[in-house]
């Protein structure tokens, strides 16, 4: 009896063993922890590893050194919550449910509907510890959209975008309790927003260290307005020279004795835009830093994949001068278009002994990859109705799965569509009011700054372009558009 007891216990043992690890690909592993952090309008050549040379960001090129850099990679949309709704749901935005900055007042934003599964309730379900640190945007306060309706065990932030404008905001959200920051109240500015975020989601790191977890960190830097505390200015004060003032919304900025910042979504005034600027992506810098030391602090840095990548192209708002830093690297447009210089952004993703260190990926991917690429690392099995594509083989070195097209299209400025069909780019504009407008045709492979507009000698890729957008775009009268700039 006792003999048999015991082989049962082994036997136990080793199917318990090998449940917490199965094959994937040719390579065994364990279901790892995920952070996935997210910068907020930080262009293709906001970092010294794109091109940077008006300051470094030696953290964040450390972990695409250490990990792998997507060349091609693309945002969701090319503004905010479209983008970030597509991060969530693996969906272009001719099918994810957000696609545009829609406002809800007092605070936040156009809920994303409760029965689409997002990426949190995904892994929710599969065992992980799920929080969210910083800007949300797809759901007002207690909605079917709040973080903590859509698979968030735990929020800490800005639930609403243009809350988010204001670094030094009279409140922030944990879940669904308003925390007000006292020293904010008034004209003071007291707390940095982004510092305390960012020791909530330490914090958060902390105390799942035990868990297998998912921590998104959709941090609200580099996004206007542009503000940083002192200590982080005086850094590039004087070295980012002519600084040209921003006036903010006071229209009689050069009388007035006490400036007015602002609190409720407004741009605050900025004498030194340049330095603010650079301020700011050090600051998101060295966060991403204090992130991975702390993984490797906790002992779980060898079980957790770590992606870095911005929701858009760089922003023109709030005294940003992206022509001044080449922001997009000489990628044509900004955020609001839907050229390359609007929609790729740099996206590196660091796993210690899976990913190939100082590797390089030309594949072509954008932000729907991310939902099934976890569903497969945490051996969840994908939802059917997504237009992502798992990276998980291109990660691990193996054999990846090619998009036959990528698709875009945003409902501002008249309506823009765009389609990546292999080394092509084709672009649609005003279609909202022309459904037939015509398409620009650029070829990336000789001309990645878009410049030249072949489409009279290419009709049959016209042709095919076409027949994807209209195949692409779907209309209900539940999306959500929106026209507000966040």
């Amino acid at each position: 009896m006792i003999k048999t007891l015991s082989i049962i216990i082994l036997l136990s043992t080793i199917v318990g063993c090998n449940n917490k690890k199965k094959a994937i690909g040719a390579k065994q592993i364990q279901k790892p922890n995920i952070i996935y952090i997210l910068a907020d309008d930080l262009g293709y050549g906001d970092l010294s590893l794109t091109g940077q040379e008006k300051f470094s960001t030696p953290n964040i090129d450390k972990l695409s050194k250490d990990g792998m850099f997507f060349t091609q990679h693309y945002s969701g949309s090319t503004v905010c919550a479209p983008s970030r709704s597509s991060l969530m749901t693996g969906q272009h935005t001719g099918h994810t449910f957000i696609r545009g900055n829609r406002e809800v007042k007092p605070e936040g934003q156009y809920p994303i509907n409760s029965s689409i599964v997002t990426v949190a309730q995904l892994l929710k379900s599969g065992g992980y510890v799920t929080g969210a640190f910083g800007k949300w945007g797809l759901g007002y306060p207690g909605s079917e959209g709040d973080p903590n309706n859509q698979g968030f065990d735990e929020f800490y932030g800005f639930n609403c975008q243009r809350m988010g404008h204001s670094y030094y905001p009279y409140h922030l959200w944990h879940n669904q309790t308003r925390e007000i920051l006292e020293e904010n109240q008034g004209q003071d500015i007291g707390i940095y927003a982004p510092d305390i975020i960012h020791k909530e989601a330490l914090s958060f790191l902390e105390k799942n260290k035990d868990t297998t977890f998912f921590m998104y960190y959709p941090s609200t830097i580099p996004h206007a307005e542009l503000m940083a505390p002192e200590k982080y200015m005086e850094k590039f004060r004087g070295k980012l020279l002519p600084e040209k003032k921003y006036k903010g919304m006071d229209n009689n900025y050069e009388e007035l004795t006490e400036r007015i910042y602002q609190k409720d979504g407004g741009y605050s005034f900025q004498d030194e835009p340049h330095t603010a600027f650079a301020a700011m992506v050090y600051l998101l810098d060295k966060q991403v830093g204090e992130i991975r030391k702390k993984v490797e602090e906790l002992g779980i840095a060898d079980n957790t994949i770590i992606i870095f990548t911005s929701d858009n192209g760089p922003h023109q708002e709030g005294g940003a001068d992206p022509d001044y830093f080449n922001s997009n690297a000489g990628l044509k447009g900004y955020k609001r278009d839907l050229y390359e210089g609007g929609i790729r952004v740099p996206m590196m993703a660091y796993w210690p002994e899976k990913i190939k260190p100082n590797s390089t990926s030309d594949h072509i991917s954008a932000f729907w990859d991310f939902l099934p690429t976890v569903c497969e690392i945490a051996q969840l099995k994908t939802p059917e109705n997504i237009d992502g594509i798992s990276l998980l083989p291109e990660l691990l070195g193996e054999t990846q799965q090619k998009h036959d097209y990528l698709y875009w299209e945003f409902h501002v400025q008249g309506g823009k569509q765009a389609v990546r069909l292999g080394d092509w780019k084709g672009i649609r504009l005003n279609m909202d009011n022309n459904a037939e407008a015509p398409i620009e045709l650029y070829n990336l492979a000789s001309d990645v700054g878009e410049q030249n507009n072949i489409a009279t000698e290419h009709p049959e890729i016209v042709e095919k372009m076409v027949n994807i957008m209209e195949r692409e775009h779907t209309y209900s009268k539940e999306f959500s558009y929106g026209y507000e700039k966040n």
